[in-house]
């Protein structure tokens, strides 16, 4: 399915939802009403309102943060049935904690929360298995078909058609193909294969919406007239471009003056996004030092106290791109730590990233810094420079990225932070291969909903010292 109709699905999903759980509230509330509970319950109808309009708010929500609608309209039974269940269970421990902020007379029952919570569920999960015919109904009966015609008709041609086929409960119909030799192509079903000079005619007699291009990259020259004909008609077209076949980056146009740009980019490049990121970490950081400053001082005397040398440790670490800066670090090993790194070498637990299970040259305070990750406090100051993010690819030392594959080299592609997505899956005990891929696949799948929900699923672990060492 095009993107543009998967995000159409989604917001029908959305929509779906906020008929769901007001249906699922009102359920919950009559059942409960009519329940013969010694204590009586009922609500204002303001109150009611209020608490009706944050579930549905808090739903949509939650399902857009866990990235539930993005694949609804494919997604197998127990996967829905599974983000259903984490959506109702986040949406209630929301509606839960927001009727305490709000601190009502007569706080809501147990009773009525576990009701919602099954009839929410329940309801969902019915909604979304039936969201598929649902989907492709809406889109038959209530959109305009949108007809498509392919030109060429190699494998490439027929890869697409099948696509376009599979599409067809969108509401996407496979017109034909357009090639030098007329003929025929059976999929599921038998296409025309119109010959080049009669695409003018083809464009006036029948309803075409767009034109894909599946030629090989030498060939393309040989439909610029196609390409002339369609954008005078304006005819939609694209070009599918798997004569880039190792290629996975995002592929977009852009201009630089009137000079059109095919561009490929293997790292988010949304400028607006990226600008509210930064935002977002001058914000945070900032707050975060004045809050922790008194904190950050008395850590910084205790560790002059208790071992000669700085309280802050400098080190050169790699940044976007490669870039170099100087990373700071409440110093948690003994003053002269570099200086007897290659003796310890051969221990290390990783074989690129240097790394010990029991590092001899941790102080005892730096031991209980390094396991509540005290000692990364001050790149907070990175963070306000911009040196570094919240979340991101954890910044290593030049030597290492030295070693890396070329894939690896990748994850300098984003701006490096303080905590980052393998942090979550036990720290120092990942293994060096999946922290590798882990990173790869935050920087594919980054948003910042994405960071919030790493930052949100830090500090417990931070707080609870595991997997640090």
């Amino acid at each position: 399915m095009f993107s543009q109709h998967r995000r159409k699905a989604g917001v029908l999903f959305g929509l779906s939802d906020i008929l769901v759980i007001a249906l699922a509230f009102e359920a919950a509330y009559q059942s409960r009403v009519w329940l013969p509970f010694e204590q009586v319950f009922y609500l204002m109808v303001p109150v009611k309102a209020l608490l009706l309009g944050f579930s549905v708010l808090a739903w949509v929500v939650i399902g857009r943060w866990l990235n539930v609608y993005d694949h609804l309209d494919s997604g197998r039974p127990g996967r829905i049935l599974g983000d259903s269940f984490k959506q109702t269970a986040l949406g209630i421990t929301s509606l839960a904690a927001f009727q305490y902020a709000l601190r009502l007379q007569f706080p809501l029952s147990r009773s009525f929360l576990g009701l919602l919570a099954l009839y929410a569920w329940v309801f969902l999960c019915v909604s979304r298995l039936a969201g598929r015919s649902l989907t492709g109904l809406i889109y038959r009966e209530f959109g305009a078909r949108h007809h498509v015609l392919v030109v060429g008709r190699g494998a490439s041609a027929r890869r697409l058609g099948e696509a376009l086929e599979r599409s067809a409960r969108y509401g996407v119909k496979l017109v034909g193909f357009l090639a030098n030799e007329p003929g025929s192509v059976l999929l599921d079903a038998q296409y025309p294969v119109y010959p080049m000079e009669e695409l003018p005619q083809l464009l006036r007699r029948q309803v075409i919406d767009e034109v894909i291009f599946t030629v090989e990259k030498q060939d393309l020259t040989e439909f610029e007239d196609v390409l002339v004909q369609c954008d005078q008609e304006g005819v939609r077209t694209r070009i599918v471009l798997d004569f880039f076949p190792h290629i996975n980056s995002e592929m977009y146009l852009d201009r630089l003056g009137s000079i059109p740009l095919l561009t490929f980019s293997a790292a988010p490049y949304d400028q607006v996004r990226l600008l509210a990121k930064r935002i977002m970490d001058v914000m945070a950081a900032g707050l975060a030092l004045l809050v922790l400053l008194p904190f950050m001082l008395a850590v910084a005397i205790v560790i002059r106290l208790t071992s000669p040398g700085p309280a802050i440790f400098k080190q050169v670490r790699c940044g976007l791109n490669g870039r170099l800066f100087t990373c700071y670090k409440f110093r948690s090993m003994v003053r002269n730590a570099e200086d007897l790194r290659p003796q310890l070498e051969h221990l290390s637990i990783r074989a690129t990233a240097f790394k010990l299970a029991n590092d001899p040259r941790l102080t005892p305070v730096g031991r209980w810094l390094r396991k509540f990750s005290i000692d990364e406090l001050p790149q907070l100051w990175n963070i306000l420079k911009g040196d570094m993010s919240l979340v991101g690819p954890r910044p290593s030392v030049p030597n290492e990225v030295e070693s890396y594959k070329g894939w690896q080299r990748r994850r300098l592609r984003m701006r490096p932070g303080l905590t980052c997505s393998w942090a979550l899956e036990g720290r120092d005990k990942v293994d060096f291969e999946t922290w590798m891929n882990m990173d790869l696949q935050y920087i594919d799948n980054w948003s910042l909903a994405l960071d919030w929900k790493i930052l949100l699923l830090t500090v417990p672990r931070v707080l609870a010292g595991k997997g640090a060492s």
